[in-house]
């Protein structure tokens, strides 16, 4: 067979290693060359194919270890991990109000955990955590000793820094492929962070059972302490938690429990890290167990919180809810939000039975951006979750007067334009006063003060319907507004929320800002996925808003709304619907509006008056403006010089009578006096933005200050024998009511 290699012809001087060659002869002739031994092909020698063999064995080895290393996660990101489908909810001031999902509620920085808790850790999980670099082959050695032994897995070898990795990044697989990423993920952490990095995070993630994430939940949930208030026994009780949280959790198998505290006991002694006296004292003593909710699991907000919950789909998507590790930051300011709790709380509980109410709502909203600041959706949200803040529709009554007033305002109506406060019958509807009884002409501001019902449909009939709806949805109110004369009382639903952000677009100048409750929301990485940009716009003109508001402060200063004086200047309105079902008050600083609402889920009548809920606002906000700059509304304009800035579209009745019925010589259609519904005032009226003189009694017939309440209006009687017939009573249409069963109309 021919060699390999093919024979090579040398020179004298060359010297070739591995050929014999044999002594120059002394005559100077050419050296004579020779193998020792003929070559065999390298295909043929087994020590090139075991070398073969090693070489690529070794770069195949060589290059799963790169490929595992190269697929592994950054870990210097450890520090924002949270699990996944976890949800934290906070305040505008930073607290927490909610951590739903597998959360840890309470993190603790490794300063604050006791240095008993982690050795006892340390000598359950792993004790030689000090010694190895994330991965301890001794461990290894001697679990794998010990199982064989057992023929069972009775000892474990992942070491702590092992756990976090897992726990963070990866699963519970058994495979070998996932526990090798697990030892060189152990490997980059420890490269990463110092131990004691490492122990915090451990301490702080590892879940302990019963909903218990970290030492301090587990602390709370077992025994209701705090972390440093732990016994020896208590401590070694949840050190030994880890391997099995349910089955030695001392909630479920309490014998269980107390075998394996026993035994990180014996390792603390063995370690070194108690003595032998404290372990004997500790074993004897009993496994006393205090069981608590995880803390923040339920929210002590519930109403805001699962308010929030219902708006996150609509601001991200289902994927990143899912995917958890979310941080929600909301507009609540927490000591507001408490105020607000305390005033409904105590008006349910100390007024509402002697007036006959049961549920109660307030929100407030700050004007410049529409940020909702403190809502309270009733009495007690662990027998009631309804929500009355955003879920109840109810009928406003004379609260929904300022939308109607506004619009007729923005028309270029002078508030001192006189409406005849008389009797009124229009296409069969019969309005009517609190109290039945008249005051002939009033300037609109003193009809706004005090609430008498006859002017506002006059009103409503000079503006038209669509103007007022549609100054109504500008301004915030959501609900179907329906286009009947009794809108002009308040019979449409709407629900607080949003009456109040209506409220908000007077105190905000005219500019109307979408309320909402969520600022911003961060992902796991510390990423901003989704930010609030209020977008405000002008839906009133400014001018408008200054004489409303102007109006409205009369309403705090000297009608049905005094009991929400505060000390400084107030905006506000009243609103009570038929036999005293509903009870609002609404009013606003500059820097400040909110809504309160009293009554019952079952639509039963109250014997109370709006002025209780003018009394529970101004309980809230006296804590409010408690260190808030005092601001002045905006000057009146001139009254002789302004125009509308909308137009107005007149309703055209069918039928319109002053009196319940017309006269029997009357002929049909409008009577004489009905014909001039309204004086505009003289030019030289006087532009005083003083209050009314407080003393002088209200217009007769106008709605009672401070109460509000309206009563059925009673059946018409023929004043002549032959009256002409009037057409049917105008019925008051409903939307459907997700508060109560159905209720009839009001008619004031």
């Amino acid at each position: 067979m021919k060699s390999f290699f093919p024979r090579v012809k040398e020179s004298p001087a060359q010297t070739t290693p591995g050929l014999d060659r044999t002594e120059s002869p002394p005559n100077g002739a050419r050296p004579s060359v020779k193998r020792s031994r003929d070559r065999k092909p390298l295909h043929r020698r087994p020590l090139v194919w075991i070398a073969l063999l090693a070489v690529s064995g070794g770069g195949a080895l060589a290059w799963g270890v790169w490929k595992i290393e190269s697929g592994l996660p950054d870990v210097s990101d450890i520090s924002n991990f949270a699990q996944n489908g976890t949800l934290t909810i906070k305040s505008a001031d930073g607290v927490v109000l909610q951590q739903l999902g597998p959360a840890t509620r309470q993190k603790l920085a490794f300063k604050q955990i006791p240095d008993r808790v982690v050795k006892a850790f340390v000598a359950s999980e792993d004790r030689r955590f000090y010694q190895h670099n994330g991965v301890d082959y001794q461990s290894i050695v001697r679990a794998f000793a010990s199982n064989l032994l057992a023929h069972d897995v009775v000892e474990g070898a992942s070491t702590i820094t092992q756990q976090v990795a897992r726990i963070v990044y990866l699963n519970q697989d058994r495979t070998v492929g996932r526990k090798l990423q697990e030892a060189f993920l152990a490997q980059k952490i420890e490269r990463t962070l110092a131990k004691d990095q490492i122990l915090e995070k451990y301490l702080n993630l590892v879940y302990l059972g019963s909903g218990a994430y970290g030492v301090a939940d587990a602390a709370w949930v077992y025994f209701s302490k705090s972390v440093d208030q732990l016994s020896l026994s208590e401590t070694a009780t949840i050190a030994g938690l880890p391997p099995a949280p349910s089955d030695y959790s001392p909630l479920v198998n309490l014998q269980a429990a107390r075998e394996r505290r026993d035994i990180v006991l014996s390792r603390m002694q063995e370690a070194g890290f108690i003595t032998e006296s404290e372990a004997e004292q500790a074993r004897a003593q009993p496994i006393t167990l205090k069981p608590s909710a995880p803390r923040k699991l339920y929210s002590d907000t519930p109403y805001f919180t699962s308010y929030v919950q219902q708006q996150l789909p609509r601001l991200i998507s289902k994927e990143q809810i899912e995917a958890g590790g979310l941080t929600v930051e909301t507009s609540l300011n927490y000591t507001w939000q408490k105020a607000a709790e305390k005033a409904v709380k105590d008006a349910v509980k100390d007024i509402g039975p002697a007036e006959g109410f049961k549920q109660a709502a307030l929100v407030a909203i700050d004007p410049h951006n529409g940020e909702i600041r403190a809502m309270v959706g009733g009495a007690d949200f662990i027998t009631n979750q309804f929500n009355h803040v955003t879920q109840a529709q109810r009928q406003p009554g004379s609260s929904f007067k300022p939308i109607l007033y506004t619009t007729a305002i923005a028309t270029g109506i002078s508030p001192y334009a006189s409406y005849l406060d008389a009797p009124l019958t229009v296409d069969g509807y019969q309005p009517q006063n609190y109290s039945r009884k008249y005051s002939g002409w009033l300037t609109l501001r003193d009809a706004l003060t005090n609430s008498v019902n006859l002017v506002s449909v006059r009103l409503l009939i000079d503006v038209g319907f669509d103007p007022v709806i549609k100054m109504g949805h500008d301004m915030g109110i959501k609900s179907e507004l329906l286009p009947t004369y009794s809108l002009a009382l308040g019979t449409s639903e709407v629900n607080l929320l949003e009456i109040t952000s209506a409220y908000s677009t007077l105190a905000a100048k005219g500019n109307h800002t979408e309320s909402h409750g969520i600022r911003r929301v961060i992902n796991r990485k510390g990423e901003v996925i989704y930010s609030a940009e209020p977008k405000p716009k002008q839906v009133v003109d400014k001018d408008t808003v200054a004489i409303m508001t102007w109006m409205m402060q009369n309403v705090v200063n000297s009608g049905t709304g005094q009991a929400a004086q505060i000390g400084r200047p107030v905006a506000g309105k009243t609103g009570t619907s038929e036999e005293a079902r509903d009870l609002w008050f609404i009013g606003f600083v500059p820097q400040m509006v909110a809504g309160v609402w009293l009554g019952n889920d079952d639509n039963t009548p109250t014997w109370s008056y709006s002025s209780t809920a003018a009394e529970v606002w101004h309980n809230f906000m006296t804590v409010v403006v408690k260190g808030m700059p005092v601001e002045k509304f905006a000057e009146l304009p001139d009254l002789n010089t302004r125009k509308g800035t909308i137009k107005a579209k007149p309703v055209k009745p069918a039928h319109m009578y002053d009196g319940e019925l017309p006269p029997s010589n009357a002929p049909s259609g409008k009577s004489d006096r009905s014909t001039r519904r309204y004086e505009e005032p003289a030019k030289s009226a006087p532009q005083s933005t003083e209050p009314a003189n407080t003393s002088a009694p209200p217009p007769a017939g106008s709605e009672a200050p401070p109460a509000e309440a309206p009563t059925a209006p009673a059946p018409p009687e023929p004043s002549h024998t032959t009256a002409p017939e009037l057409p049917p009573a105008e019925p008051a249409p409903l939307p459907p009511t997700t508060s109560g069963p159905p209720r009839p109309a009001p008619t004031n």
